[in-house]
C-alpha cells in the first residue's frame, strides 16, 4: 500500500518539480492548425501558378481546380474504394500494435512479400491487413521497449526500497514513462498501415485506393489520380489526428 501511494505521487507529479508553463491556447491553435493550413493553401497556389506558367498538360499534372471537380464528380467512386482501404489499414494498425511479426520476414522488402501473402491468404482483405500490420509492428516494437527502459532511475529505486512488486512498478513507473514513446510509434504506424494498405492493393484486388490509383495511371485520367491521393492523404491525416487526441487524454501529465 505505502509503494502503491508512493508511485502514485511519483507518476501523477506529487513531488516531481512544475514542469514548463503552458503556451497560450491560441499560441498552440496557431502553430497546430492555422500554420499547416496556410502552409497547404500557398503549396496549392505554387501548384495552380507553376500549371499556368510552364503550361504543363492536364494528363501529366492537372491544376487544382480539376482535381477539385474530380473529388466532387467522382465522390461516390472514391468513396467505394475508400472504404477497403480504411478496413485495411486499420485492421493492420491493430494488428501491428498487438502481435509480434517475425524478424526475419520484417528484412524483406514489403513490395516483394505482397504477392507471397495473396498467394497465401487469398484476394480477401486477410493479405492486404498482414502487410499493414508488418509494416507498423516494428517502430511500435522499438519505441515500446526504449520507452519500458526509460523509467526515472531515482523512482524505480523509491520503488525498491519500499518493497514494490515488479507489477507496481510497472504499473505506475515503467508503463507511464513508456506511454508517450508508445503513442509517438502510434503516429507513425497509424500512416505507415494506409501505406500498407496501398501497396498491398496494387497486386491482386480489383477495389481500394491503391487499385484505383494504378488504375487511373494507366488511363491518364490525372484528375481522379491526384483526387485518390488526396482522400489516401485525408485518411492517413485523420488516423494521426485520432492517435493524438487519444494520447492527450490518456497521458496527462505530458500536457
Amino acid at each position: 500500500m505505502i509503494a502503491t501511494a508512493a508511485a502514485r505521487g511519483v507518476t501523477t507529479g506529487g513531488a516531481v518539480p512544475a514542469g514548463p508553463a503552458r503556451r497560450p491556447g491560441g499560441a498552440v491553435l496557431l502553430r497546430r492548425v492555422l500554420l499547416p493550413l496556410l502552409v497547404i493553401a500557398l503549396l496549392i497556389a505554387a501548384w495552380d501558378v507553376a500549371i499556368r506558367v510552364l503550361a504543363i498538360p492536364a494528363y501529366v499534372i492537372p491544376a487544382p481546380a480539376a482535381v477539385g471537380q474530380a473529388l466532387v464528380k467522382e465522390r461516390a467512386r472514391l468513396l467505394e474504394n475508400a472504404v477497403p482501404t480504411i478496413l485495411e489499414s486499420l485492421g493492420g494498425f491493430a494488428l501491428g500494435n498487438l502481435y509480434p511479426v517475425a524478424v526475419a520476414v520484417r528484412t524483406l522488402p514489403i513490395v516483394a512479400i505482397a504477392p507471397i501473402f495473396v498467394l497465401m491468404l487469398g484476394n480477401s482483405y486477410a493479405p492486404k491487413i498482414a502487410i499493414a500490420a508488418l509494416i507498423t509492428f516494428f517502430p511500435t516494437l522499438v519505441n515500446m521497449v526504449e520507452g519500458l527502459e526509460s523509467a526515472d532511475p531515482q523512482a524505480l529505486e523509491l520503488m525498491h526500497v519500499l518493497s514494490a512488486s515488479k507489477t507496481e512498478t510497472f504499473r505506475y513507473v515503467r508503463w507511464p514513462s513508456s506511454l508517450p514513446y508508445l503513442f509517438s510509434a502510434m503516429r507513425i504506424a497509424s500512416t505507415s498501415s494506409v501505406l500498407g494498405a496501398l501497396v498491398a492493393e496494387w497486386i491482386g484486388t480489383n477495389k481500394g485506393l491503391g487499385y484505383l490509383i494504378v488504375l487511373t495511371t494507366y488511363d491518364f485520367r490525372t484528375a481522379l489520380l491526384y483526387a485518390a491521393m488526396v482522400v489516401t492523404s485525408a485518411i492517413a491525416l485523420a488516423f494521426f489526428f485520432l492517435v493524438s487526441v487519444l494520447e492527450w487524454l490518456l497521458v496527462r501529465w505530458e500536457r
